[in-house]
């Protein structure tokens, strides 16, 4: 019995060689040749060899025993625990099942669960494209990108607002992603389409929201962001978290501006950076768009009436902060220093910041007034602010009054002049 069992074993070990090699051997055998040189011709280990040789009956196939398999009912089992409690870990199914009494490998677990986790990848990954009517939505991101300006290398905020029927871009450059920027952006956007869409689709930056529920799937828009959406007319809406491709239009609108308008280039200032981007957005407008097949001026014509005309008022953007005057009696704001009487220094001041001006309050009195800069790193500098903290050296040597060198009690250079004169004679 033993015997018997010990030629199975052997005959299920050396079925895992391929079965030419097999026929090899039994030619090698019927040859005459020993196991040394059989190992030697076929590059055998010889104790493989010596398996083959000793049994009766060598294999012929290379048989496998058939791998595990769930069953119908087990595999249903498993999928319901990796979407419920397992939460997506199919190692942790296959200790679940294991705890319910049945025995697979996690390598069993994952093969039976391969074809439901790429559904739920799919899923996952899947975007139905929602066309939207006209005059619907205005979708707006931001992005970055560093670019050279000045000589220097600088990372720019573009923000990117598109029409979602028409595919008409705007795209304005900023120093920073404030808040500020977001509303002086969105405003620009709606000028420049002459009229204002009636919903506003952006993601969760914290700029623009300040508050989510999940459970309600409520949104809490930042109280300035609401009110330059109830001036505009227009209304506010968030993308799911995670979900960012919602606002698919405009995410790929942001990746357009960066490898077409800006890839490669350098600018000699920020204003030849705007110059450049006005000048793009009217090629952008007449190209072809790849999903529409028409160009956006002209699915535009068909959008414009449908847009909500602008107020009759312009809305001022002003931007309120705190600031603490510097030694140099500088202030900073997005990169760009301004200056301040002197006598501040050291001095916690307001400053209010419009889309052309900068004006610093020291309590209720403006001790600044400057025109507000895009020039990433520039200094801003007001003379008068200065004025009485150096003294500048005359040329000329200053005479000094007979009165106050008599009080001194020293006498001046005339005075010792005549004396030599005198004792000459």
């Amino acid at each position: 019995m033993e015997s018997q069992q010990r030629l199975t074993t052997m005959r299920e070990e050396v079925g895992m060689v391929e079965p030419e090699v097999v026929q090899g051997i039994e030619a090698l055998k019927r040859a005459g040749f020993g196991v040394k040189r059989i190992s030697r011709e076929l590059g055998l280990a010889r104790n493989t060899v010596r398996r083959y040789v000793r049994l009766d009956q060598p294999a012929k196939t290379n048989a496998r025993p058939h791998a595990r398999r769930l069953g119908v009912a087990e595999r249903e089992r498993a999928i319901a625990l990796f979407d419920g409690p397992a939460a997506g870990n199919a190692i942790v199914v296959a200790g679940m099942l294991a705890d319910e009494g049945v025995q697979a490998s996690v390598r069993t677990v994952q093969r039976a669960l391969a074809g439901h986790r790429q559904q739920v990848s799919a899923r996952a990954i899947a975007t139905v494209r929602f066309e939207t009517a006209p005059g619907q939505q205005m979708q707006i991101d931001f992005g970055q990108k560093r670019l050279g300006i000045g000589g220097r290398e600088v990372v720019v905020f573009l923000l990117v607002a598109m029409l979602a029927y028409s595919r008409r871009l705007f795209v304005q450059a900023f120093l920073n992603e404030r808040r500020e920027s977001w509303l002086e952006g969105i405003a620009n956007a709606f000028r420049r389409f002459g009229g204002v869409p009636r919903k506003l689709l952006g993601d969760n930056p914290r700029a623009l929201v300040v508050g989510r529920d999940r459970e309600t799937q409520t949104v809490t828009f930042d109280p300035a962001y609401l009110a330059f959406c109830r001036d505009w007319g227009v209304v506010p809406r968030a993308c799911a978290p995670y979900r960012a491709r919602t606002k698919g239009k405009v995410e790929s609108a942001v990746k357009y501006v960066k490898r077409n308008a800006l890839a490669g280039r350098s600018f000699s200032d920020f204003a030849a950076l705007e110059q450049h981007l006005s000048t793009w957005l009217e090629t952008a407008d007449r190209r072809e768009h790849g999903t529409t097949r028409e160009r956006p001026i002209d699915r535009f014509e068909r959008e414009r009436d449908a847009l909500l005309p602008l107020p009759e008022r312009r809305f001022p953007q002003t931007r309120r902060l705190r600031r603490k005057v510097a030694a140099d009696a500088r202030i900073d704001l997005d990169t760009v220093r301004y200056s301040v009487p002197f006598c501040l220094v050291r001095e916690d001041v307001e400053v209010l910041v419009t889309e052309s001006e900068v004006l610093v309050l020291h309590g209720s009195v403006e001790v600044a007034r400057h025109p507000r800069s895009k020039e990433p790193h520039a200094d801003v500098v007001d003379s008068a602010h200065f004025a009485g903290l150096w003294r500048r050296p005359s040329l000329e040597p200053r005479p000094i009054a007979e009165p106050a060198l008599q009080s001194a009690g020293l006498r001046s250079l005339a005075t010792y002049a005549a004396i030599v004169e005198e004792a000459g004679r």
